[in-house]
C-alpha cells in the first residue's frame, strides 16, 4: 500500500512512528509537508502537485494537520479526497472538531456528556454569563486556544468577571465553562482507533496548574476505564465523524464529561504511558479499511466513497 503522511515537521515523535509502523508492516509512506503543495483544481483531473511532481498513486492519506493551518491544511486532504485516495479522518471531521463551539454543539446534539458550557462574544454583561455557567470558579477559554494555550481559570465571582471583560476588551470569542472540582487536576485521554478505544491514560497537572496537558508539564499513566467511558469516547468520535482521534474527558459526580475531541492526537504521551504500539493500529486499520474505498459516516458505519463535492 502507498500511504502519504501529511505533516509539517516528520521528526516529531508522532510521526517518526507512524512512518516506522508503516514501514515494518512493507507499505511505502511519503511525507509531504501541505504547506509546500498546490492544488489544480481547475482541470476536470483533480491533482496536488508536491516539490514540482503531481502526487498519484496513493491508497491513503494520513493527515497531521496544525491547528494553525486548519483552512489550508484540510483543503489538500479534501482534494486527495476528490482523487479516491482513502483518508485516515476525513477533512469534514477534522474541521468539526477543530471548531470547539461547533463540535460542542455536534456532541450536545449527540447526548454526549459536557460540561455546562456559555458561548459569548459580548462580554460586557459578565454576571449574566457566570449565572448561565453555574458561578464561580468557571474556566475562560479561547476557541482557538491549543494544548492550554488560551485557557484560564476564573477561581472567584471578581476575577472570573475581570477576565472575561479582558478577552472582551481584545473582541474574541469565548467559552465560558463549568470547572469540574471533583476532577482533582485530571483528565482521561482515550484514543480511538475505528470503533475500539485501543489505550487510555490518566493526566495530572504539574502541581498548582488545573490544565493537565502533557505539554504544560503534566504527567499521565494507563488507566482502565469504565464502560460509560469508553462508550462516551466511542460516542463523542462518531460524533465527529473520525475514524482515529483522541477524547478528553473529566469524570465529574454526574458522569464522564468530553472536553475536547482531537483528530490529530499526539502519540507519544500515550504510547509511553500504556505501551500501546497505537502507531501500529492505526496503519492496520488503513490496512483493513482504505483498499475497501470506505469512509466513515456518522454512526460508525461505513459506506462506499464519494467524490467530494
Amino acid at each position: 500500500m502507498k500511504i502519504g503522511l501529511l505533516c509539517r515537521n516528520p521528526e516529531l515523535y508522532s510521526h517518526r512512528r507512524l512512518v516506522e509502523a508503516a514501514e515494518e508492516r512493507g507499505h511505502d509512506i511519503d511525507v509531504i509537508d501541505h504547506l509546500r503543495c498546490f492544488i489544480d483544481i481547475a482541470s476536470n483531473d483533480p491533482e496536488v502537485h508536491y516539490k514540482g511532481h503531481s502526487l498519484t498513486g496513493y491508497d491513503a492519506i494520513i493527515p497531521r494537520i496544525g491547528a494553525s493551518v486548519t483552512f489550508f491544511g484540510t483543503a489538500v486532504l479534501r482534494q486527495f479526497e476528490m482523487m479516491d485516495v482513502y483518508p485516515l479522518n476525513e477533512s469534514v471531521g477534522i474541521s468539526r472538531s477543530r471548531d470547539k463551539l461547533r463540535s460542542m454543539q455536534l456532541l450536545s446534539r449527540e447526548g454526549v456528556g459536557l460540561p455546562v458550557t456559555v458561548f459569548a462574544h459580548r462580554t460586557s454583561d459578565a454576571e449574566e454569563l457566570l449565572r448561565i455557567a453555574g458561578g464561580a470558579p468557571v474556566i475562560i477559554k479561547l476557541l482557538e486556544g491549543t494544548q492550554g494555550i488560551g485557557v484560564v481559570l476564573g477561581e472567584t465571582p471578581k476575577a472570573a468577571e475581570s477576565i472575561i471583560q479582558a478577552f472582551g476588551g481584545v473582541k474574541t470569542n469565548i467559552l465560558v465553562q463549568q470547572f469540574v472540582k471533583e476532577a482533582n487536576g485530571e483528565d482521561i485521554r482515550c484514543l480511538v482507533v475505528g470503533e475500539k478505544v485501543v489505550a487510555a491514560m490518566i493526566r495530572r497537572g504539574k502541581e498548582g496548574d488545573f490544565r493537565s496537558n502533557l505539554h504544560r508539564g503534566g504527567s499521565a499513566e494507563a488507566i482502565k476505564i469504565t464502560a460509560a467511558e469508553r462508550a462516551t469516547a466511542l460516542k463523542a468520535a462518531n460524533a465527529m465523524g473520525l475514524n482515529v482521534c483522541g477524547v478528553d474527558m473529566l469524570r465529574s459526580n454526574d458522569g464522564p464529561v468530553v472536553m475536547e475531541v482531537n483528530s490529530s492526537p499526539g502519540l507519544e504521551g500515550v504510547e509511553k504511558a500504556t505501551g500501546v504500539d497505537v502507531a501500529g493500529k492505526i496503519i492496520e486499520f488503513l490496512e483493513k479499511n482504505a483498499r475497501a474505498g470506505r469512509t466513515r459516516t456518522k454512526g460508525g458505519k461505513s459506506r462506499k466513497k464519494v467524490k467530494v463535492a
